[in-house]
């Protein structure tokens, strides 16, 4: 058979299989997902963020953008928008809830895109994705949420490490196509290892706004640029913690940059007592120890996902003590009663936990 005529039909098969799973989409009698099995301690107070009904995506395209990526299309109905910035909840099989940043087009109403890099020594979500997230498989979505918003500026300087680019690119079209100054510096450990990287430099090839650092090349990025960005310029970075430190020491204490973390920081603290007050119990929470890992000691089945202040899962309600709170995710409202006890800590030496 000619090679033509072949790649013809394959590339015609993989079009009918994405119909197919298109047409499961919008027909599936599953619409929606019933909630999966979460378990919840803590009778009385409010459910966890993390326990809303997960909605029903199907994966219809799974593609690998660079070494150790994968990135996914999830096709559903009646999808929620999203603006550049925002992040999606996947509700994995296994029940463990992890965040991606949306990577796609928001005028893609039908669907979201994702795309995460395997950390072999991570906690298991990521490597979930990659072994059992195939096309045709179904998965539970929550959100999106946007705690990284790109705001009106005159200009914008972005810096992405690895796979740090996937929040920043979307910001980086919308920039675009508005017309307004702006230009990245993206930064990996080789060419092969960077996601998006062909469209992120063609995005940048007119007025040479893209600088591509790659670790095997050229050694570390220099950030030193960026104490003469312009007054009113919009700073972005999202990337490795060590990235991120050095942008924040970089720019001037007024002209703070906007961060995405891969992950909240538990950090240290004082040691305080927490009272598990149903239970008639007390623990001692260390000072390099979060609140989660003392309450566990007593209550082991105690609810948790992510362990990042993210998912919302480990919300607890809170009746005494001055909290020290640490996550991206609660609203004004539940902070005044609630905490996320897997990263938010306590002012002063008590806290007293509905538990």
């Amino acid at each position: 058979m000619p090679r033509t005529l072949t790649v013809a039909l394959v590339a015609g098969a993989a079009l009918l299989t994405r119909r197919a799973l298109r047409r499961r989409v919008a027909h599936s009698p599953l619409w929606p997902l019933p909630a999966l099995a979460e378990p919840v301690s803590g009778r009385g107070r409010p459910a966890p963020r993390g326990a809303t009904t997960p909605r029903r995506v199907l994966v219809t395209e799974r593609t690998s953008p660079a070494e150790g990526v994968v990135q996914l299309r999830l096709e559903g109905a009646d999808l929620p928008p999203w603006e550049p910035g925002a992040h999606l909840d996947l509700v994995l099989p296994s029940g463990l809830v992890r965040q991606y940043s949306l990577c796609g087009d928001p005028a893609d109403t039908g669907a979201y895109t994702v795309a995460t890099r395997l950390v072999t020594n991570g906690r298991g979500g990521s490597r979930e994705v990659h072994e059992l997230l195939q096309e045709g498989a179904e998965v539970g979505v929550r959100g999106p949420r946007n705690r990284f918003p790109l705001v009106t500026s005159p200009a914008y300087v972005f810096v992405a490490g690895g796979i740090g680019i996937t929040p920043l690119l979307p910001m980086v079209r919308a920039v675009e196509a508005a017309g307004a100054e702006w230009q990245l510096l993206y930064c990996g450990r080789s060419r092969a290892s960077m996601p998006f990287l062909d469209e992120v430099e063609k995005l940048g090839a007119a007025g040479g706004r893209v600088t591509v650092v790659a670790a095997d090349e050229r050694g570390r990025a220099e950030l030193s640029f960026l104490r003469s960005t312009p007054d009113g310029t919009a700073v972005y970075c999202c990337g490795p913690d060590a990235l991120m430190d050095v942008v924040v020491a970089t720019l001037p204490e007024d002209r703070p940059p906007r961060l995405e973390r891969f992950a909240a920081a538990v950090g240290t603290g004082d040691a305080f007592e927490v009272e598990l007050h149903r239970s008639g119990r007390t623990v001692r929470v260390a000072a390099d120890q979060s609140v989660l890992s003392a309450v566990r000691t007593e209550l082991p089945d105690l609810a948790y996902s992510c362990a990042q202040g993210f998912c919302g899962t480990c919300q607890q309600r809170v009746l005494s003590g001055d909290i020290d709170h640490r996550d991206g995710l609660l609203t004004e409202a539940e902070r005044a009663d609630t905490m996320l006890i897997c990263v938010s800590r306590c002012h002063g030496g008590r806290l007293v936990l509905d538990l």
